[in-house]
């Protein structure tokens, strides 16, 4: 007897619905076609053991089972509640009847029990396009494909469920979710928040520029000024999240597993900070089954790198492509995969080996030539894509004593939201740019237009300052962004002083 059921394959944050055939006829051998891996060859074992363990018959007759389209590799063991559904239904063991009606994914235990997958969302997105009733999945990951409407989602916690189901001897809770209301209830949940933070208003004023306007930031400092501290408080200023980048987000954390059981969606903005230790491949992403990375991870959120020269160089420089195209392409013989990674970048480092160079109080003991050194580990390209170079201060203890409560995030949010609003309605004709730091060199000559009094001062910062060429557009660019938090359509004297004031690593010298 011929069975097809429907499961589906994840390529990028994109799904493909895949019929798997299941053939009973004579013979004695049990064969999985269809460009299968390891891990779907293995689902044999558990199949079998899970039958046996729930209480159902595992066929001693040649079973063939072809997942359709043969042409594409199908990977995981997600597959394997798609597999024993067909084979209990060719076997005559529950009803066929709806089998075509419904998705059907899970990994088996040994004992029938369920495994969660990855992907839930992008595979009940593509189950709706395909026209499907319904889908089945392990209880764990029941939530986060609820998000999607006009699709009934059954979470079960083991095949004895889904038999049940088919054969109308069991009735299924149909896991129910009000996106709208989840995504509204719980926007802007941070646990931390600017008000914690003593003192550092000059840092504080940077990251609100940085985070009106999108701008890329570098944090200078010894030990214990706080780098960290602050740049982990920065997704609380950040603009809400939009139900679309909601969505967005959402589905690359579930290709990648990252999903807890207990979330529908991600609503707040992603905070990364991986470890100076990582690899290339864990950062991009990429993998024999190409995964998403730390960057991809980050998308529509901040990506924090700290201790900066201390990753490796080739960690560092695969970044500088995504940085510029916000998305990265994974490449291999058969197939591309595409991940969307539109973040903040925010890093951190010491500025010599030793931490204490410029330090107020403290000497540096570093050897000559050892911060030129420490300071060259960061390539140029990668800094050029930095637009804010901020140097961290110490706090003193009076500072720290206060009981003088500082400005809370919420406020700082409201007047970033105000600048992005009009960012929003300056570039309404392009819907790629969303901010002040995405514009062109060409969008930065037209808009970015200064006056005479501010074209003088400009060169005389670079000239006098020893600022770089590279200094220039992102000059420009951030003092877009501080206009547009002063709600004025000119850029300014001041405006452009204080960008300018922001460009510490390009002075000649500053490492010397």
């Amino acid at each position: 007897m011929l069975v097809k059921t429907f499961g589906s394959a994840v390529f990028g944050i994109e799904a493909i619905t895949i019929t798997v055939e299941v053939n009973i006829a004579a013979g004695t051998k049990f064969f999985i076609v269809g460009l299968p891996d390891n891990a779907i060859k293995e689902s044999y074992f558990r199949i079998e053991s899970a039958l046996r363990n729930c209480g159902f018959r595992m066929p001693r007759q040649q079973v063939v089972v072809n997942m359709a389209p043969a042409d594409i590799r199908k990977e995981g063991s997600a597959y394997d509640l798609t597999i024993v559904t067909g084979v209990l239904a060719a076997s005559g063991q529950i009803e066929t009847e709806n089998l075509d009606k419904y998705l059907i994914m899970g990994e088996l235990s040994l004992d029938g029990g369920l495994q969660p997958i990855k992907g839930a969302l992008p595979i009940a997105i593509q189950a709706r396009k395909d026209g499907f009733k319904g889908f089945i999945l392990p209880k764990q990951n029941a939530r986060e494909a609820a998000i999607v409407n006009d699709l009934e989602v059954y979470g079960v916690e083991s095949i004895k469920e889904v038999a049940g189901f088919f054969n109308g001897d069991m009735q299924l809770t149909r896991e129910i979710v009000n996106t709208r209301e989840e995504f509204y209830d719980s926007l802007c949940n941070y646990d931390s928040d600017f008000s914690e933070v003593k003192g550092q208003e000059n840092i504080k004023r940077a990251l609100e520029i940085a985070a009106a306007g999108g701008h890329n930031v570098i944090l200078i400092g010894p030990p214990g000024a706080g780098k960290t501290m602050l740049a982990r408080r920065l997704p609380s200023i950040l603009p809400p999240l939009s139900l679309y980048e909601s969505l967005e987000t959402t589905k690359i954390h579930s290709v990648a597993g990252k999903l807890a059981a207990a979330d529908a969606l991600v609503t707040v903005r992603p905070f990364r900070s991986p470890h100076h230790t990582i690899s290339d491949v864990a950062l991009v992403g990429g993998g024999g089954n190409p995964q998403p990375g730390e960057i991809s991870l980050a998308h529509n959120g901040v990506l924090f790198l700290d201790e900066l020269p201390e990753f490796k160089r080739s960690v560092l420089e695969v970044m500088r492509q995504p940085l510029e195209e916000r998305r990265v392409t994974i490449s291999r013989a058969r197939f591309s995969v595409d991940y969307p990674c539109s973040f903040m970048l925010v890093t951190s480092m010491n500025p010599c080996p030793c931490g204490y160079y410029n330090h107020p109080e403290k000497e540096c003991t570093c050897p000559p030539g050892a911060v030129q050194k420490y300071m060259s580990k960061i390539s140029g390209p990668l800094l050029d894509r930095i637009d804010l170079h901020v140097e961290v201060t110490p706090v003193n203890f009076n500072e720290l004593a206060s009981d003088r409560l500082a400005e809370k995030s919420e406020l700082i949010r409201e007047r970033v939201i105000a600048a992005r609003n009009i960012q929003i309605e300056r570039f309404g004709d392009k819907p790629d740019l969303h901010a002040n730091s995405q514009m062109s060199p060409q969008m930065v000559r037209d808009i970015c237009k200064i006056d005479v009094a501010g074209q003088t001062l400009l060169k005389k910062a670079m000239e006098k300052l020893g600022l770089s060429a590279r200094a220039y557009d992102r000059i420009l660019k951030v003092s877009r962004t501080i206009a547009d938090l002063a709600g004025s359509e000119e850029i300014k004297l001041e405006h452009l002083a204080e960008a300018i004031h922001f460009r510490s690593l390009d002075r000649e010298g500053w490492a010397g």
